[in-house]
């Protein structure tokens, strides 16, 4: 089975109104903008300027592996992709298809993903170059698992 679902127009609408409601999220490259969200507590913000290929590849697989850790078999996240196509994603399900996928290194867009409630989340911000992890269950399993790229 697909492990990216694109999401329906009105998933798409509730959880970007979401996002700029709850989350205060003004997106802007100027760095008098910044930060463009606000973060409920606790929450934690990691610089991501320094990077090579292999954190790169080594943040894609822990993301994956916490993602896993925190949900259930069948259980969907909000990946979101600011201004492109957003999906529920899978993260028990295979990999398989590649081509259709939000990376979790924010090269270009803001990056989201987000518990479908709302109680956790991931969220890329590309001009900041950082990635900022909200909610206690999220934060505890990344500092169990932490990716090389967050120091």
């Amino acid at each position: 089975m697909n492990s990216w679902i694109p999401m329906t127009s009105d998933q798409y609408r509730l959880a970007w109104d979401k996002m700029y409601e709850d989350f205060k999220f003004k997106p802007s490259i100027h760095s008098s903008d910044w930060p463009s969200f606000r973060l409920p507590s606790p929450f934690v913000t990691y610089d991501v300027t320094e990077y090579t290929d292999a954190d790169i590849d080594d943040l894609e697989e822990k993301c994956i592996s916490c993602l896993r850790a925190i949900t259930v078999p069948e259980e969907y996240i909000y990946a979101l992709d600011w201004q492109h196509q957003c999906y529920l994603y899978y993260p028990h399900r295979e990999r398989g298809d590649v081509g259709a996928r939000i990376g979790f290194y924010p090269d270009g867009d803001y990056c989201f993903f987000l518990q479908k409630d709302f109680k956790w989340g991931y969220l890329g911000h590309p001009w900041e170059h950082s990635i900022s992890l909200f909610g206690e269950t999220l934060i505890h399993q990344f500092e169990a698992d932490r990716p090389t790229i967050f120091g």
